[in-house]
């Protein structure tokens, strides 16, 4: 049996907190066939880069690798979070390049694939992921690797066109041919991205599923729509309501129904636009004026960025706008937190409340989308207002599909959602937790996992 070999930015370590859907999906494929974790340690090193931290655990080594602080900034402040990242979510106005950064990104994926390329074997199966790691097979490659090398992207992928707004772009996404197999979460990034190999590389599409490149390489591109643990997080939704938190927000909303959003706090996730909506379903809705609280969770990400900084300012400011302009004694309309809630707790609120707000401006899927389906009651499901920018909702065919630029069309959805009949709620419901339960995070990774174990070498 082929091992498995994981590479990525972060490694869920045995010991660590990070039982997220990914980490468990991943661990449960390197339990079965054995293997490595190989990634950045999450350290910052007082001097040079490179120093190597072994440990092993039911079979699974996890190797990690320190960074400098100048790789540091350079290669994940730098050009990860402020060069791709913008770039691919389409927001060509924030990015922000810098040849420093760049050399620097290309030199931490060279420091890795240095590491990494003395651990891999011939026989090994290599899964790679997300936009940290773009140029890394070129990097093993160069080091006469021959392993069969995957690659995912967990965020979209844009427009030729603007990725072709990156100066010298082809040095990080012409790299991506290096790879045997290129995932993407959806169909619609997949066209993107052979558009991209078309127009800018001189390359071809073979036929479904494969690419040449103009020197006559071939490699495999597909969709896989990364999934949840549905049923597991089905039970712990069911059990969570006995959760201290989860029984004070009950509480505390004295009868009223419940709007949520949980959102790492990101320009992408479309928040102001989202506060904007929920002020006019106020304004367009006098009906509903005092009957529902909109529950916003927010956890800070990158609080160094300058763009972030301003975001959480103004969200902070619209907040208090909304609740100055329309709250009595007894009701605030917009709860704003911006905290970390376990798991477990996020949960049980997804499971009270009757909307759940998923309105990105762009998303390479959204699981929090998925999760709130998985969570609700079958009995008395919540509605789901998703915007038709998330890659779930390619899937998620009984949400309220909204545009999340439309202000009015948001608030009118979250006003159909309120009012919305058990019996419809129901329908939907059925609709999209079938679809989630049929794909989900194990399936996902199966589907990868064999796709790239049929690539010949």
């Amino acid at each position: 049996m082929s091992r498995l070999v994981v590479v990525s930015n972060r490694v869920a370590l045995p010991d660590s907190n990070q039982n997220g859907g990914l980490a468990t999906a991943l661990d449960a494929a390197l339990k079965e066939s054995g293997g490595l974790w190989f990634g950045w340690s999450g350290k910052v090193a007082r001097g040079h880069s490179g120093e190597l931290h072994r440990t092993t655990s039911n079979g699974i080594d996890y190797v990690t690798i320190d960074l400098s602080r100048e790789d540091y900034e350079g290669y994940y402040n730098g050009f990860a979070n402020r060069t791709l990242w913008p770039l691919l979510h389409f927001r060509l106005d924030l990015v922000d390049y810098n040849a420093m950064t760049q050399a620097a990104y290309r030199g931490v994926n060279a420091l890795f694939a240095e590491k990494l390329a003395k651990e891999i074997r011939d026989e090994d199966i290599v899964w790679i992921h997300d936009y940290h790691l773009l140029p890394l097979a070129q990097e093993l490659r160069r080091r006469g690797v021959r392993a069969r090398l995957g690659f995912f992207l967990h965020v979209p992928f844009p427009s030729a066109d603007i990725i072709a707004g990156l100066p010298h772009h082809e040095k990080t996404f012409g790299a991506l041919s290096a790879y045997d197999l290129v995932g993407f979460q959806t169909e619609r990034d997949l066209e993107r991205f052979q558009d991209y190999i078309r127009l800018f590389r001189g390359g071809q599409v073979a036929g479904r599923g494969e690419l040449r490149e103009q020197d006559g390489r071939r490699f495999r591109a597909s969709a896989f729509p990364i999934g949840i643990d549905a049923g597991g997080l089905a039970r712990l939704a069911q059990n969570a309501v006995r959760i201290p938190a989860v029984k004070r927000l009950q509480a505390s909303l004295n009868g009223r129904a419940l709007a949520i959003g949980v959102d790492r706090l990101d320009y992408s996730k479309g928040l102001p636009e989202r506060f904007r909506a929920f002020e006019r379903f106020l304004e367009r809705h006098d009906d509903q004026h005092g009957r529902v609280t909109y529950l916003q969770i927010a956890p800070v990400s990158r609080g160094g960025v300058a763009s972030y900084r301003a975001l959480r300012r103004e969200l902070e400011q619209y907040a208090g706008h909304i609740n100055g302009g329309h709250a009595d004694p007894e009701w605030t309309p917009v709860r704003y937190v911006n905290r970390t809630y376990p798991h477990a707790t996020l949960t049980g609120f997804y499971r009270m409340s009757r909307i759940g707000l998923v309105t990105p401006l762009r998303d390479g899927m959204n699981l929090v989308a998925k999760e709130f389906v998985a969570a609700q009651d079958p009995e008395q499901p919540g509605a789901l207002v998703l915007s038709i920018f998330a890659g779930a909702a390619r899937e998620l065919d009984g949400a309220l599909l909204i545009n999340p630029f439309d202000s009015d069309g948001v608030a009118d959805a979250i006003a159909t959602a309120v009012k919305m009949p058990v019996e419809e709620r129901r329908d939907r419901w059925q609709s999209m937790m079938a679809r989630i339960c049929d794909y989900d995070i194990h399936a996902w990774r199966r589907d990868f996992l064999q796709t790239l174990g049929a690539v010949e070498r």
